[in-house]
């Protein structure tokens, strides 16, 4: 299987720490480095990362880590990273055949999320988002979050920043068919702006998005969003115990 991480963004809120968002330390080990580190976990084998804000200096960094890793990683560079997120995945869906576990460079995961999740799919699913129940946790900020409301067989109804009512938050890691590029560039056409929440809404109303519960076990359901110091304080004290496959 393949993998496609986002890594184009600005990431201005951990400016004062980084320059790029994705090269950002975490315990000494770049974000962007983790999330390969993880897919491979995953079964992964071949990565594709999309590139934009300080494309230069992530892409120098890219073949040191194919040659340490032992994953083929291949960059696309984003056009205009200043559009929405749903134009990077469409950018980088392109180089892939087939399903993909499609990730955020700022998002790290306990192993067993994505193990799980690259096994979660079938023919009655365009996309599975893993979600989390536990919407106040102190590990989720609830001003950056996306919210999912659920039908009660789990599948999406509704995905969204401002949504409300809420069943829980999208945790950042999808199993992704071609159908999710493919609903976001319909979602363009159709005279939204172009995000992945508004392909994920597509599918939705389609039927097509499904969503797998990471669960509440403590050590194999942890996750988080490295978006700003706090998160990436946080990301410091304790991804070296939750991802201690990774660190070693």
């Amino acid at each position: 299987m393949d993998a496609l991480i986002i890594a184009a963004g600005f990431g201005s809120r951990l400016l004062d720490i980084s320059p790029s968002k994705p090269l950002t330390p975490i315990a000494g080990v770049p974000l962007i480095e983790l999330g390969v580190r993880q897919a491979q976990a995953a079964g992964v084998r071949r990565v594709v990362v999309v590139t934009g804000h300080e494309a230069a200096r992530v892409e120098a960094f890219l073949p040191e880590l194919a040659a340490r890793t032992g994953v083929e990683i291949v960059a696309e560079r984003s056009t205009d990273w200043s559009l929405p997120n749903g134009y990077s995945v469409m950018a980088g869906a392109a180089r892939i055949d087939g399903d993909y576990l499609l990730m955020m460079a700022d998002h790290i995961f306990a192993t067993p999320i994505l193990q799980r999740l690259a096994g979660a799919g079938d023919a009655a699913r365009g996309v599975t988002l893993a979600i989390d129940r536990r919407v106040v946790s102190p590990l989720i900020d609830p001003d950056d979050a996306t919210w999912v409301k659920m039908a009660p067989d789990g599948r999406i109804t509704a995905i969204g920043k401002t949504i409300s009512p809420y069943d829980a938050v999208d945790c950042g890691a999808f199993l992704a068919t071609p159908e999710l590029a493919e609903a976001i560039a319909e979602a363009i056409r159709a005279g939204k702006s172009g995000s992945l929440s508004d392909g994920m809404q597509r599918l939705a109303d389609q039927g097509r998005a499904a969503t797998m519960d990471i669960g509440s076990d403590d050590h194999d359901a942890w996750w988080l969003d490295v978006d700003d110091p706090r998160a990436h304080a946080i990301a410091e004290d304790q991804a070296p115990r939750y991802l201690s496959d990774i660190y070693g």
